[in-house]
């Protein structure tokens, strides 16, 4: 009971030392607001808006058509401009995208000769160029299709192709963005809370006083540990309900209360990671320059970013031990598919595995650090 209420008060005094730090309480309050919807809404993998001309060098029925095809929201109104101006027009960067309509095309389309259109495209924005040209591609295809036929309707096919598109219908990048960046902000904030206050305790000579007192090495991580780990999770919570929900509009699809559960496992590792990288750390400066080299390099890998199958084989089977791949792929089940206890559970014990034997490594290091210092 005494160790408990030493852990109690400890991780009180971690609190209002947290609470007396201006910047960090601000640096905390922007990552899980402004940060998330900034993320998940600056960029977008669908088009939108794109801009598009036109080199009309035909003049028929059909390729006016082709003109009026095209509208918002996925390209914005398209232009005329004359053939001598592509090159200029794009290198300025006015245009993504330029069809050119060559002289005669409805002509040898009617005649069955299969004439070429040219579409340039500005690949350096390579993700929305190649989306963009598929959809230039149907768009094209339909039109011409419809204007041969002198009709809206297709005639019989094959086979009659339905897709589903599951979890996520309408392909809105930002409910997949938005959760990513809870999980990475989740995992920084953890590590840089924990181990600035390890660092902070020893450059303001506060660690000394706890050696004094009849406190063991146990208590002053555990400390740490829940006091860090529940700023992270009061401002996570804030996060879901006020900018995921609220503001973004994204559906929670499995149990809330599940989800943090498997939140406060991985807290567990993320703190005790921050212990250690507190604890062989210096200064503040060495423990930013570990951050870039640690922290960074889970979230490259835990599968936010891109999939886990897109990596290496010989990775892949590395990545396996890490929380934070295990950490998002359990989200992923328990927000958009709606998994439960029974979908996730194997995620669940790799996370307390790791966690717990990356604490119990972490402890012992502090404590010989400490045993240092006395």
């Amino acid at each position: 009971m005494k160790s408990l209420l030493n852990i109690l008060w400890l991780g009180l005094k971690e609190l209002r030392s947290l609470l007396s730090d201006i910047v960090m309480v601000v640096f905390v309050i922007y990552a899980f607001t402004l940060a998330i919807y900034v993320q998940a809404t600056g960029t977008s993998s669908e088009v939108n808006n794109a801009s598009i001309a036109f080199v009309d060098e035909d003049g028929s029925a059909l390729s006016k058509e082709l003109f009026n095809a095209f509208y918002p929201p996925r390209f914005k109104l398209p232009e005329l401009i004359s053939a001598g101006d592509v090159q200029g027009d794009m290198d300025r960067g006015r245009f993504m995208f330029v069809v050119v309509i060559p002289p005669r095309f409805e002509h040898d389309l009617r005649a069955g000769r299969n004439p070429d259109l040219q579409v340039n495209i500005d690949a350096t924005a390579m993700q929305q160029a190649g989306i963009g040209a598929g959809y230039i591609r149907n768009i094209i295809t339909d039109r011409v299709s419809s204007f041969l036929k002198r009709t809206e309707e297709s005639g019989p096919k094959p086979i009659n192709l339905v897709i589903r598109k599951m979890f996520n219908p309408n392909g809105i990048s930002s409910w997949f963005k938005s959760v990513v960046a809870i999980i990475n902000q989740i995992t920084l904030l953890t590590v840089v809370l924990t181990g600035a206050a390890v660092i902070r305790e020893r450059e303001h000579g506060t660690l000394e006083h706890l050696l004094v007192m009849p406190l063991t090495s146990f208590e002053i991580a555990m400390a740490k540990v829940w006091a860090n780990g529940l700023v992270i999770l009061v401002a996570t919570a804030a996060s879901l309900l006020l900018v995921v929900d609220m503001v973004l509009k994204v559906p929670f699809a499995g149990s809330v209360v599940l989800w943090f559960v498997g939140v406060v496992l991985y807290l567990f590792f993320a703190t005790a990671l921050g212990i250690f990288l507190g604890t062989i750390s210096r200064s503040m400066a060495q423990f930013a320059l570990l951050i870039i080299l640690v922290v960074l390099v889970l979230m490259l890998l835990s599968g936010g970013s891109t999939p886990v199958e897109s990596q290496p084989k010989w990775l892949q089977y590395l990545t396996y031990l890490l929380p934070a791949r295990q950490f998002v792929s359990f989200s992923q089940v328990i927000i958009y598919r709606g998994g439960g206890l029974s979908a996730v559970w194997r995620q669940f014990l790799m996370v307390s595995a790791v966690g717990v034997g990356f604490f119990v490594y972490s402890l012992a290091l502090f404590r010989k650090s400490i045993a240092v210092t006395k």
